[in-house]
């Protein structure tokens, strides 16, 4: 098996609730079903990315394994109908994305949520307005789509108001907690997104910090 790790940044910025959503070149020919797509957040430090970028290049099992620096840190793995993810903690309180490794095409058919860190502010209700840092990633490419983590900024939106999947990982979660969810095409975007960062079909996955809510 050949793996490869990949540094994704971004293109455009673009809301995640809505169907346009800012993308990266899913063309590229390392995004194969063989590879191992890892995304760190671009407010890292130089050389902790590159060491994150260089450390993806493992799996067990056929799952990415988290590199040695944090495996004592919050991590989740999960593995799909097609591929495998990894979700781990780097830096929480610096507010830096969680690492995502994807061995690609990842799909599931079920949302599932974990929280890598639990909260201890205000429980997120259906009618919640939250503030939240998060960064979306294509299973299929393992391209970034969106990323309010690599701008440096939360968004406030309602907790109603976006795909079904990504819902599920923000109501009954507490202000502070750090979620990684993962959700099938069905409760995410069954048509697929006018920008072509998302096709129909996609698992898509995300990883999340709720900083604030008001009711």
């Amino acid at each position: 098996m050949k793996l490869k790790a990949l540094m994704l940044v971004p293109m455009a910025v673009g809301a995640f609730a809505l169907a346009g959503c800012s993308s990266t070149d899913s063309s590229d020919p390392s995004s194969t079903s063989d590879s191992v797509a890892t995304q760190t957040d671009a407010t890292e430090s130089s050389p902790q990315a590159a060491e994150l970028n260089k450390t993806a290049t493992e799996v067990n099992d056929g799952c990415p394994v988290v590199p040695a620096k944090y495996a004592a840190q919050q991590s989740w793995t999960v593995k799909g109908t097609e591929g495998c993810a990894t979700f781990t903690v780097t830096d929480d309180a610096k507010n830096l994305a969680p690492m995502v490794q994807i061995v690609t095409p990842f799909k599931v058919d079920a949302t599932e949520v974990h929280t890598l860190i639990p909260g201890n502010g205000a429980t997120v209700a259906e009618t919640t307005t939250v503030d939240v840092f998060y960064e979306g990633v294509n299973g299929t490419t393992g391209a970034v789509f969106d990323s309010g983590y690599q701008r440096g900024e939360s968004t406030q939106f309602p907790a109603n108001g976006v795909v079904e999947g990504f819902k599920k990982a923000l109501v009954g979660q507490k202000v502070g907690s750090t979620v990684a969810v993962v959700i099938p095409t069905s409760e995410g975007y069954p048509q697929g997104t006018p920008d072509g960062s998302i096709n129909a079909g996609d698992t898509i996955v995300f990883v999340l910090k709720i900083v604030g809510a008001q009711n």
